[in-house]
């Protein structure tokens, strides 16, 4: 029955799944088939490791049985039993922490790897934590025979997996000679930020994600093969019928919070399975790193619910709402008397730079930007006043109390939230100047 790779019927990941629960964890694999969608098929025959030649020809009918069912729609579920793993994770580590050390590899991606510190050195900021090193070329960042990078403590959080004392560290990228990785967006946009300290910009970041089940190809909640009724019912909705995923948004939110995030709300969105949480208000570089560690946690939230946390920003062709991630930003010219004034003219610089702003804010947004689904069209630069189709919107709060912020709508979901955030500072401080 094995073909290609996988069982017939079913693509690779799941067929890999299938045979790995079945013919390694016997009963114990149950879990990880009911998120697969396997466990009732599972619980009438369940083999384990065996020589027999009958025990494998039952599993191979087996598989090609659980291969003609559909996937659960559900939340999410772990394959392992927590209550075991409970044990191990509520024993005191006496005057010992861990320390999760997160860094961005080539993709922009979060990747960790722990260590051990002592409590009275990890109680001490970010700054005091001792550098570490990983091996670049398995992050596409460095070649084989020169491999080692450098990755320095930039921000600390406290840990929502591990609880008590543990820490998850962000961190930033360089080579041995202390220059900054290509890859690390974080050291130039410091760089910009620091050029005009008193402007104190504010951004709020409107992350939009989708959730899919384990085959990487279903939305949640959606049908496998098939589509959901149209939009409309799903924006802020509640039930079992329109709300897909509420549990990660949940998980994630709690999580956020535990860790001293600013994340100040969230929601489902217009596509079934798609939701938004927003980080902010918070000042300059630092709402970058909220938003990168947010990703963080938002990735093993999904890791331990047994789901996919997708950021492309047009992961469903069609009249499907695409994915962005909104940019709400002011700065101390903005928020006081005559900065709606400052707003209009940080707008029209923004307009002359239209294209650097486009090419700097994610990759297939041209997928999402096309006039429709509360967007505006990718070649065009607009601004107005409670306006979501347009690039730049002005809240009518601020156009009504003539200061505040402006909302950057163009930015994809998987935007590199340190170029987005230190471009848009660059090119508004133009404005700032000419006042």
């Amino acid at each position: 029955t094995l073909q290609s790779g996988g069982v017939q019927g079913q693509g690779p990941l799941q067929a890999r799944a299938a045979e790995t629960s079945m013919f390694t964890y016997g009963k114990f694999g149950i879990a990880a088939l009911a998120a697969l969608g396997g466990a009732e098929a599972f619980l009438t025959s369940t083999p384990t490791l065996s020589s027999s030649k009958g025990a494998r020809a039952a599993a191979s009918r087996q598989q090609l049985r659980m291969a003609q069912l559909p996937l659960q729609q559900v939340t999410g579920q772990s394959s392992m039993a927590t209550d075991v793993l409970d044990r191990y994770m509520s024993l005191d580590t006496g005057d010992q922490v861990q320390a999760e050390y997160v860094w961005l590899d080539a993709e922009q991606r979060a990747r960790s790897k722990c260590r051990t510190l002592s409590k009275e050195r990890a109680a001490g900021p970010a700054e005091k934590y001792p550098k570490w090193t990983y091996d670049g070329s398995s992050t596409e960042q460095a070649p084989g025979d020169d491999s080692e990078v450098i990755i320095v403590p930039r921000a600390k959080y406290r840990d929502p997996f591990r609880g008590g004392d543990h820490v998850i560290i962000l961190c930033d990228t360089y080579d041995p000679e202390g220059n900054p990785l290509p890859t690390n967006t974080r050291a130039a946009a410091a760089e910009r930020f620091e050029k005009d300290e008193s402007a104190k910009p504010w951004y709020g970041l409107e992350q939009e994600y989708t959730l899919f089940n384990l085959d990487g190809v279903t939305p949640l909640g959606w049908p496998v093969g098939g589509f959901p009724g149209a939009q409309g019912p799903y924006y802020c909705g509640a039930g079992a019928d329109r709300s897909y995923g509420r549990a990660v948004s949940e998980a994630h939110y709690r999580a956020s919070l535990y860790a001293g995030l600013q994340i100040s709300g969230t929601n489902a969105e217009v596509m079934p399975g798609q939701w938004e949480y927003q980080i902010g208000p918070a000042v300059g570089i630092e709402a970058a790193d909220q938003l990168t560690i947010s990703r963080y946690l938002l990735n093993r939230v999904c890791e331990d619910l047994g789901v996919i946390a997708n950021i492309q920003p047009k992961p469903i062709k069609g009249p499907w709402n695409g994915a962005g991630m909104h940019i709400n930003f002011s700065t101390e010219d903005t928020r006081k008397e005559g900065g709606l004034d400052v707003i209009k003219a940080m707008c029209e610089e923004l307009g002359k730079k239209h294209d650097e702003h486009i090419a700097a804010y994610g990759e297939g947004n041209a997928d999402r930007l096309t006039g429709d689904c509360e967007t505006a069209d990718i070649n065009t630069f607009s601004y107005g006043i409670a306006d979501r189709g347009c690039s730049i919107r002005i809240p009518r709060d601020t156009a009504a109390e003539g200061m505040g912020y402006l909302e950057d709508r163009r930015p994809a979901s998987n935007v590199d939230p340190y170029v987005a955030t230190s471009l848009i500072f660059e090119t508004t401080s133009k404005a700032t100047a000419k006042k």
